[in-house]
């Protein structure tokens, strides 16, 4: 028969030694706590809905921080956009590293957007929705939301001129305004049939390259 015995005091403290070290562990600093919050609330509900009250009671920080920070709601909008931004850069930057051609490029975008379209959580293009919120064209918001649609464009007429379309800029012009349907039909309506009648156009679009 095997006897256990209780651990002794050093092997009990270290046994507790790495609770106590995950407990002191420092969490997510003020500022990220704003974005990562902001991000979800306003993709999810909407920016206007969203107040700065509410914002600085979701991230646990005090008034103070959050205006430290970004001085004013507007200029969070603009951040919360910046990094959809970067984040599309990313997810396009990793496609073509993967990607043989041009033409699987285009075709793994299409399949990151049908991805996207396809998530319960889906809640439609988060720059068509900000643009949406903020009439006034010359707004900073709307200036960044500008600068990511110019920066898609300008890349899927690359792409198409790589996979040897003959009219690059209208191709990418027909995708772009297919990927827009497409996500307001897949959060408004239905996404399969939405991604579908993307994947559709795309593919006639490519049977052109030469």
């Amino acid at each position: 028969m095997t006897v256990e015995f209780p651990p002794s005091a050093v092997q009990r403290s270290l046994l507790v030694e790495p609770t106590a070290t995950r407990a002191h562990q420092p969490g997510p600093g003020a500022k990220q706590r704003v974005l990562t919050t902001s991000d979800r609330l306003f993709y999810d509900e909407g920016i206007r809905t969203v107040g700065v009250d509410r914002l600085i009671s979701e991230s646990s920080v005090t008034k103070a921080t959050f205006y430290k920070h970004f001085g004013a709601k507007d200029n969070l909008v603009v951040d919360y956009i910046g990094r959809r931004h970067a984040s599309a850069v990313a997810e396009v930057e990793a496609i073509t590293a993967r990607e043989p051609d041009a033409t699987g490029v285009i075709r793994g975008v299409i399949a990151s957007i049908t991805a996207d379209i396809q998530r319960p959580e889906f809640r439609g293009c988060p720059f068509v929705n900000a643009a949406a919120e903020f009439a006034n064209s010359s707004h900073p918001v709307r200036q960044v939301v500008l600068q990511h649609r110019e920066w898609f464009t300008d890349t899927l007429v690359e792409l198409f001129r790589k996979a040897g379309h003959p009219l690059s800029g209208d191709a990418a012009d027909e995708f772009l305004l297919a990927r827009d349907g497409a996500m307001v039909g897949g959060y408004a309506g239905d996404p399969i049939a939405s991604t579908a009648a993307l994947s559709r156009v795309a593919e006639r679009l490519l049977a052109d390259c030469v």
